[in-house]
């Protein structure tokens, strides 16, 4: 029971921290991936089996490398995993700083 009350702590815990305040980033594009950085799977949703997907807003730097990461839907479990993940890519090089909409989905392995 007292584990049961902690994952549901965390699970409230991470949803606030996604709903957090927003602050205003440049221009939404469609930069093509370069290279990705498939997200670890955390070992709660492994155990719970949770199937989700996570969407992410990456703010990329001109050189292609992500500069921010923000969570803007999906299950508070997965979040940081997906953020995590799509710091860690790359993208093609741009004139300017571009906001990117990313979606992850994740599912356990058969």
């Amino acid at each position: 029971m007292r584990k049961a009350l902690i994952y549901v702590v965390v699970i409230l815990t991470a949803f606030a921290a996604v709903t957090a305040a927003q602050s205003s980033n440049p221009p939404v594009s469609d930069r093509k991936v370069t290279s990705r950085v498939a997200p670890s799977y955390p070992d709660l949703a492994r155990r719970i089996r949770l199937i989700g997907t996570v969407k992410i807003e990456a703010v990329v730097k001109p050189n292609g490398t992500v500069k921010s990461t923000r969570a803007i839907g999906g299950n508070p479990v997965l979040v940081d995993a997906a953020a995590e993940a799509v710091s860690k890519w790359k993208f093609e090089s741009g004139p300017s700083e571009t906001v990117e909409i990313v979606q992850l989905t994740f599912a356990p392995q058969q």
